[in-house]
């Protein structure tokens, strides 16, 4: 299972800031929309992201304010991506290995989406799910074995 298949279900609704936005403008627009990140761009390109990880260490920096921080001095600007072409497994071990919730998924400079580490748990449990139905219904459907013809008595 690849990245483009979490894609296709979650839909391509993208929530973007840039990095000169005051960080309570972004907060509320994660609030708004009930989402945990944010993909920070600028003259169409990634330059980082923004996640409530990085706002809550913001907010205890400014002791417990946002003030006038700026996105651009709190975001992560190195955040892992991936490609639509990605294996599922592969996003889950790179999302364990820097405990990061959150990934943009680039075709090339594109901005194709931003999946959680939800959606890649979700995906695993539904395909599990899915290949646990199939074995059932094949170890359901097993032929029974004839019995041995001419079979020894004792």
């Amino acid at each position: 299972m690849k990245v483009s298949d979490i894609l296709r279900v979650k839909g391509n609704t993208l929530f973007t800031v840039g990095p000169e936005t005051r960080l309570d403008e972004a907060v509320n627009t994660m609030s708004e929309h009930d989402i945990g990140s944010l993909v920070v761009m600028t003259h169409g390109d990634l330059i980082g992201m923004l996640t409530f990880r990085e706002v809550i260490r913001a907010v205890v920096k400014n002791g417990g304010s946002l003030g006038v921080t700026l996105v651009r001095s709190v975001m992560d600007d190195a955040p892992l991506t991936c490609t639509p072409e990605t294996e599922i497994d592969e996003v889950r071990r790179m999302m364990l290995g820097r405990h990061a919730r959150y990934m943009p998924v680039l075709d090339g400079r594109t901005l194709m989406g931003v999946i959680s580490f939800y959606d890649v748990a979700r995906t695993v449990v539904e395909a599990q799910d899915f290949e646990n139905r199939m074995l059932k219904a094949y170890i359901r459907d097993w032929p029974v074995e004839e019995e041995a013809s001419g079979t020894q008595t004792g």
